[in-house]
């Protein structure tokens, strides 16, 4: 018998660590850019570059036969991500690696909250006190009142639940159509969303610029599929602890490629986060187990 696509857990475990490099070199490239093109104009050019990166997808994405709701999902995926990488964008050419690696676990923080102000869904108790814990590792990361908040921290506070929409809708869709699918969807989405904005602010970029933003989409697309594989191959109980790699990955690289001084709190709110998003992760995993095992065959386990 085959196994299973939804339980290969080391397979999404090795498909999340290639995201993490993916999206860790994305960093340190946006971040080598600065403020030296425009938030928004960088976000398109990004999204712009990598539509040929989407070539290989578009047969995938028409044979996806993506109906009203999927095309439904993918917009609103789309509009999501626009405001998400924006404001990722402006926050990364402003503040540390490691802050914005460590602001970016919230999402699923953002999500369990979400669903229980507007789905209805029930917060157990055990779910309530680590939602309260990853948000005192925020606390711990931002420090306010005890540092200065730069716009780019704001930025993050807005940008999280911003992907945290993205992901979700991103984990629906790759149960109707194809991964290679979910990604060319997004690449057209986000540079149609993104193209006004970076209308507003252009600045005409040098070829030099044009090539590290052709990076930037590379590695950005590449860690996208990656993550959509991870989804497909794992529940997120097993994928999002690897995630915490990403922090150590991009505290090192603050430290030794940008010279940025090594924040102890970040890394401490930042454990806090991950292990917190952790638990979250594994418990919404165990209920689903239970809820989808027969009772005599509960009474076997």
């Amino acid at each position: 018998m085959s196994e299973s696509p939804a339980h290969r857990p080391l397979a999404g475990i090795l498909w999340m660590l290639l995201t993490g490099l993916c999206f860790v070199a994305v960093t340190a490239t946006v971040k080598h850019l600065g403020q030296a093109v425009p938030a928004a104009q960088a976000a398109f050019l990004r999204y712009a570059l990598g539509l040929v990166f989407v070539i290989p997808m578009i047969r995938p994405m028409l044979r996806s036969g993506l109906g009203r709701r999927g095309a439904t999902l993918a917009g609103l995926r789309a509009a999501a991500h626009t405001l998400a990488v924006i404001l990722w964008f402006f926050a990364m050419a402003r503040i540390p690696i490691a802050d914005v690696t460590a602001m970016n676990y919230l999402a699923p923080v953002y999500i369990s909250v979400g669903a229980a102000l507007f789905l209805g869904e029930r917060l157990a108790s055990r779910r309530i006190a680590a939602i309260l814990v990853a948000l005192a590792g925020a606390l711990v990361i931002l420090r306010p009142g005890f540092r200065e908040l730069s716009s780019g921290h704001i930025a993050m506070l807005f940008t999280a639940p911003a992907f945290a929409v993205s992901y979700l809708m991103a984990k629906r869709l790759t149960a109707e159509i194809s991964p290679l699918a979910v990604v060319g969807l997004l690449s057209v989405g986000v540079t149609i969303g993104l193209a006004p904005f970076a209308a507003v602010v252009w600045v005409p970029p040098t070829p030099v610029q044009l090539l590290w933003l052709l990076l930037v989409a590379f590695f950005a697309t590449a860690g996208h599929y990656s993550m959509t594989r991870a989804f497909e191959a794992a529940p997120l109980a097993v994928t999002q602890p690897v995630t915490f790699l990403q922090l150590v990955w991009a505290t090192l690289l603050g430290i030794f490629v940008f010279g940025e001084a090594f924040d102890p709190w970040v890394v401490l709110g930042g454990s806090m986060v991950v292990g917190a998003v952790s638990f979250i992760s594994w418990r919404e995993s165990a209920l689903r187990r239970r809820a989808a095992t027969p009772p005599d065959a509960a009474a076997k386990l």
